[in-house]
C-alpha cells in the first residue's frame, strides 16, 4: 500500500490487497508469501501497520513520504492494513495503530506504536542504515 502514499489513492477494488514500492516504481500486489520474501531480504524495510479509520495513521502519510524522499533506495516502506490482513497483524501482535517496524533479513530491528515526526523517525532509522 505504499503506492497509495506516492501515486494517489488506492483503487477500492483492490482494497483487500497490500502494495509495496519497488526501486523501479512499478506497482506489485503483495501477497503474504512475498511479504515474507521482502522482509527477509538484505534491504532495510519499514513496515507501517495502519487502519483506514485511524487519524494518527493518516497523519503519518506525509511523514512517510518525506522519509522515503530523504532515504530513497536505501529503505523500502510497506504499508499493511490491519483490518484486511488480520492474521499478519496477529502474528506480529499489533495492538495499536499506527505501529512501525523495521526489518532486515527477517529480523525485527525496531518497533514503535503511535505517530512520530519525520526527524524522530529518521534519527531512529539512521543507525540501521549502516
Amino acid at each position: 500500500m505504499l503506492k497509495q502514499y506516492y501515486e494517489g489513492k488506492q483503487d477500492r477494488k483492490d482494497r483487500k490487497r497490500a502494495y509495496f514500492s519497488t526501486n523501479n516504481k512499478q506497482k506489485y500486489k503483495l501477497t503474504m508469501e512475498t511479504f515474507y520474501d521482502v522482509i527477509a531480504g538484505d534491504q532495510l524495510v519499514l513496515v507501517d501497520f495502519f487502519a483506514t479509520w485511524c487519524q494518527p495513521c493518516k497523519m503519518m502519510h506525509p511523514v512517510l513520504q518525506q522519509v522515503k524522499e530523504v532515504l530513497g533506495d536505501r529503505i523500502r516502506i510497506i504499508k499493511i492494513d490491519v483490518d484486511t490482513h488480520a492474521a499478519l497483524s496477529q502474528q506480529y501482535q499489533i495492538q495499536s495503530v499506527p505501529t512501525l517496524m523495521l526489518f532486515r533479513r527477517g529480523e525485527v530491528l525496531w518497533r514503535a506504536s503511535g505517530a512520530m515526526p519525520k526527524a524522530e523517525l529518521l534519527s531512529t532509522i539512521d543507525p540501521f542504515l549502516q
